[in-house]
């Protein structure tokens, strides 16, 4: 038993009860998120126009999209290349092994960043999203 400094009652601590306790946390900020993010895009959602009917919005949004896929995929040729060059002066196997699983990591990432808006464009429109209808986010 330990006794803390501020009067608080003796507790013993579990390495058996921090995991629920982190783990409860995160379903409850999980599901307070996406409780909100549903009643508070209702109203949005009903507002089919909004996107579409706005002079400049979709182009900017297709621009921005572009940007940040052409930035990662840059950002994957930098680490790539870094990570390559690194792995010509490493001598430990365990060094090697990290450099090769950090260069998956962002060749991962990069994919990601690639694929996620053709299938939004693909999904949104057999869904029927609004912002499918008219924005395009194909990075090419």
């Amino acid at each position: 038993m330990f006794k803390s400094d501020n009067n608080a009652p003796n507790t013993v601590s579990s390495s058996t009860q921090e995991p629920t306790r982190f783990g409860s946390a995160r379903r409850v900020i999980a599901t307070t998120a996406i409780l909100s993010i549903v009643l508070l895009a209702q109203p949005a959602a009903a507002q089919q126009g909004v996107i579409c009917s706005a002079d400049k919005l979709p182009g900017m949004i297709e621009g921005f999209f572009q940007i940040s896929t052409t930035l990662g995929i840059i950002g994957l040729v930098i680490v790539w290349q870094a990570d390559s060059l690194a792995e010509v002066f490493t001598m430990s196997h365990d060094q090697k092994k990290s450099l090769k699983r950090h260069k998956l990591a962002a060749l991962k990432s990069a994919l990601i960043l690639a694929v996620l808006g053709p299938l939004y464009t693909v999904v949104g429109s057999m869904l029927g999203l609004p912002m499918a209808q008219c924005v395009d986010l194909a990075p090419w």
